[in-house]
């Protein structure tokens, strides 16, 4: 993760996911990290699933 100190340009099409990080960017940060460590892990073991096959 950057950190937060660049800025990345999106460009995401599902309207319910941009809303939902809209939401958590409204979160204080130790809610904000568990948000990414769950993301972080679930990326995470689908990409093992998916090395697996």
């Amino acid at each position: 993760m950057n950190g937060g100190s660049e800025q990345v340009e999106l460009q995401l099409t599902d309207k319910e996911l941009i809303r939902q990080f809209q939401g958590v960017e409204k979160l204080n940060p130790e809610e904000k990290n568990l948000v990414k460590t769950f993301l972080d892990a679930f990326i995470t073991k689908k990409e093992i699933q998916q090395l697996a096959l």
